[in-house]
């Protein structure tokens, strides 16, 4: 039997959650939430029972019931981060949509979820859940960022490609920064992630063409340049994910981590002015020798697999 400490009006609703023919569970975990954000701060062993209870109840319940408590610890403050974080997940599903649905059902008052902890959510992902939240988020309830203008995203890939060819991942942050109105240490967090979707999400919102991606992808990260499996299976995911789906999470970014007021005015005053690259061309006045990768023997290798 689960033991309730600091929570003695409860006791009752456990023993009847564990009998047969009867779920009570979705009114425990309400119950539970209401009880714990009576109090504005709870001592350690209280967080810690709190934690372990709520996630076990939390993946016991309906998606009502996950949507009516995340919106009451959405506004606790002291919420334990773990709790958070798995309510976050039914605002991003981590299962890949049917073709025949039009997505998860929205949560309640999702608006809520703190901008910052749902770009930590993705971070914090492995590869393939990466993939299927960007797969998702196009049924999520969040609004996309404003898309990028055609030609202000064509220089913006010439620029990235350029700095990415010559190894000046300052440039490429300092690029990455302007063109998605996003902060520095943001932009640097994007291209130093060795698993290399936030790259791909860039990529797709500037609308960059498969090859350069490539390049860039094969010349910037060496944790990711040193395995072409790894860049093939990005260039896969450029190919999967919709516009709609990294404008989403630039959005994210953009209110998690927003460039600061003197980056966002050069972003629209200094978008046409050469002058603002004169590092750039210096460093694409001499010639780079381009990557070549064996794309060939790559896909015969996964054709026999298949086979």
């Amino acid at each position: 039997m689960i033991e309730t400490p600091n929570f003695p009006n409860l006791n009752g609703l456990v023993e009847l959650a564990n009998r047969d023919g009867v779920d009570i569970r979705p009114t425990l975990l309400r119950v539970m939430i209401d009880l714990y954000v009576q109090k504005p701060k709870h001592t350690d062993q209280e967080e810690q029972h709190f934690t372990e209870l709520a996630l076990r109840l939390i993946d016991l319940v309906d998606a009502k019931t996950r949507g009516i408590v995340a919106d009451k610890i959405a506004s606790y403050p002291n919420a334990p981060a773990a709790v958070r974080r798995r309510l976050l997940k039914d605002l991003i599903s981590l299962k890949p949509p049917e073709p025949a649905e039009a997505g998860p059902e929205p949560l309640t008052g999702s608006g809520a979820a703190p901008a910052d902890e749902l770009s930590e959510l993705f971070f914090a992902s492995s590869s393939e859940e990466r993939r299927l939240i960007l797969l998702n988020l196009p049924y999520a309830p969040l609004s996309p960022a404003e898309p990028i203008a055609p030609t202000i995203a064509r220089e913006s890939a010439d620029r990235l490609e350029a700095a990415a060819l010559g190894h000046n991942t300052e440039l490429f942050a300092r690029e990455l920064e302007r063109v998605l109105a996003i902060s520095r240490a943001q932009a640097r967090r994007l291209y130093e992630d060795e698993s290399g979707e936030p790259i791909v999400v860039a990529a797709v919102a500037l609308g960059m063409p498969a090859m350069m991606l490539q390049r860039i992808l094969l010349c910037l990260n060496p944790a990711i340049s040193q395995s072409v499996q790894r860049v093939y299976e990005l260039a896969l995911l450029h190919e999967e994910i919709e516009s709609d789906a990294a404008l989403r999470l630039v959005a994210i970014w953009q209110a998690s981590h927003p460039a600061d007021k003197k980056s966002s005015a050069q972003r629209t005053a200094t978008a046409h002015q050469p002058q603002y690259w004169h590092d750039e061309k210096s460093e694409r006045s001499a010639p780079v020798t381009r990557p070549k990768v064996p794309w060939d023997e790559l896909m015969q290798k996964r054709d026999k697999s298949d086979a």
